[in-house]
């Protein structure tokens, strides 16, 4: 028998027809899975994900509050946060001077992941970046961070 004939015969059907069934049934429970759960009575549909809060919305609403990044009281003077899902670090190098910087380490692209002793570090390769002004304080990063622009308005810190 042929290669050919092997793949045309009976049982390449059938096994045709196992993975055919096989994908759709698949498909029904992906789909299913992406289907709404919703009663209709207005009740918000639970969910596994984190809770969104209410602070503002896409047609107006607190937009300053929708997106700051921190409250000063968030950032210890002589420290900072990092922020990964923004992609900064915020620092406080003197009382109430906010500075901010890219979260991403420039010797090989790991995210930096503290603000500890004066200095931003990267636990990949363990650069330090001075809370200042982003410059390397020990390597083997060899560029600094560069710097992004912060406003503070009242007690709330935002991208500018």
């Amino acid at each position: 028998m042929s290669d050919d004939q092997a793949l045309t015969g009976p049982v390449a059907r059938t096994r045709r027809t196992l993975l055919t069934g096989a994908g759709a049934v698949g498909a029904a429970v992906v789909l299913a899975a992406c289907g709404s759960d919703d009663s209709g009575d207005g009740a918000a549909p639970i969910s596994g994900g984190p809770a969104v809060p209410s602070t503002g919305d896409a047609g107006g609403g607190d937009r300053e509050g929708a997106q700051s990044l921190a409250r000063t009281a968030d950032i210890p003077v002589g420290g900072g946060a990092v922020y990964p899902a923004q992609g900064v670090v915020v620092t406080q190098p003197r009382a109430g001077e906010f500075k901010a910087f890219d979260s991403i380490c420039t010797h090989q692209g790991c995210p930096v992941t503290n603000v500890d002793g004066g200095t931003i570090n990267c636990t990949c390769h363990f650069s330090k970046f001075s809370i200042e002004d982003g410059s390397v304080k020990g390597g083997p990063a060899t560029k600094p961070l560069p710097a992004k622009n912060v406003k503070v308005t009242g007690d709330r810190i935002s991208l500018a």
